[in-house]
């Protein structure tokens, strides 16, 4: 195998994953206080989209990565969006790829803030689960149904990510 190619992950904000997904965090101002005005509801903070069947939550058990991390493949779910939720303090590398001709691009790499949640559009290039430094659990939500929701490519040259920019 050739040598990795360097890819650094840099913090994730809202406007630089747009092009991907949704980062799913609290609004400034609650849409609405409920419950005798003690809790404060965000709403629709992420855009569910499936092709058919139905969403789905399900809960991941997730192996802590450490850097270096290699990225040799990503995978894309084209029937439905999907959002991992950490139900934990934990830290992720979110890798992403915009679609050149049916394969991934060049890929983005993202660190979360600790407890940070993403939605990842139908269709997006995205790497897998990779909580940082320890193993999480997440929930996350899915399409269920039948047909073949999952694609996957493997680089010829795989990425690196020594580093997180701060």
């Amino acid at each position: 195998m050739s040598s990795p190619l360097p890819l650094t992950a840099t913090p994730l904000t809202a406007s630089e994953f747009a092009p991907f997904g949704d980062v799913i965090e609290p609004r400034a101002t609650p849409t609405v206080m409920i419950n005798q005005g003690l809790c404060a509801r965000h709403s629709d903070l992420a855009l569910l989209d499936f092709a058919d069947g139905r969403a789905g939550i399900s809960l991941f058990d997730a192996q802590a990565r450490h850097l270096p991390h290699l990225v040799e493949m990503v995978e894309r779910h084209p029937l439905g969006s999907q959002a991992f939720i950490p139900l934990g303090p934990w830290r992720c590398l979110v890798i992403v790829a915009a679609d050149a001709g049916g394969v991934p691009d060049t890929p983005r790499a993202f660190v979360t803030e600790p407890g940070r949640a993403i939605n990842l559009h139908r269709g997006v290039w995205h790497g897998v689960l990779t909580p940082l430094d320890t193993a999480g659990q997440f929930a996350v939500v899915d399409r269920i149904g039948t047909g073949p929701n999952l694609e996957e490519h493997w680089f010829e040259r795989p990425y690196l990510i020594e580093a997180l920019e701060v």
